[in-house]
């Protein structure tokens, strides 16, 4: 299968929640992140609200199963625990499972990160171009 030419960001839809974001694609990052507030866990579920604008004046609500938590090493060095869940995104006609941590990024200009693990086997980056899907 030829892989996808996919710039520095991307549009990406997540169709459970009838979302359509802007990412940054991050090879330097293992895992990828979304901007969320309020997230609470109850056992194996997790509510938190996903912060659509940099503003975090658009949002939705969601709530998911969890799928692991574990110990994350942010840009700045400091570690802590998040929560993963898995969901489906359709970038550039791929449509695929990714595990996304729950993060605050509000001071990131990016609502969401696209790292490695959601990449492999299925896009090229060209880091000198964006919005190419």
């Amino acid at each position: 299968m030829d892989k996808v030419i996919i710039g520095w960001r991307e549009w990406i839809e997540i169709p459970e929640w009838n979302v359509k974001l802007k990412a940054k694609i991050d090879t330097g990052a293992k895992s990828s992140s979304i901007d969320v507030k309020d997230l609470r866990r109850e056992g194996e579920q997790l509510f938190f609200t996903v912060c659509l604008s940099r503003k975090r004046d658009k949002d939705i609500e969601v709530t998911s199963t969890i799928h692991r938590s574990t110990l994350v090493k942010s840009s700045n060095g400091i570690s802590q625990e998040r929560h993963f869940i898995k969901l489906r995104m359709i970038m550039g006609g791929v449509e695929k499972n990714i595990e996304v941590s729950l993060a605050c990024r509000k001071n990131m200009l990016h609502r969401m990160l696209l790292g490695r693990e959601a990449l492999q086997n299925d896009f090229l980056i060209d880091s000198g171009l964006d919005h190419l899907t």
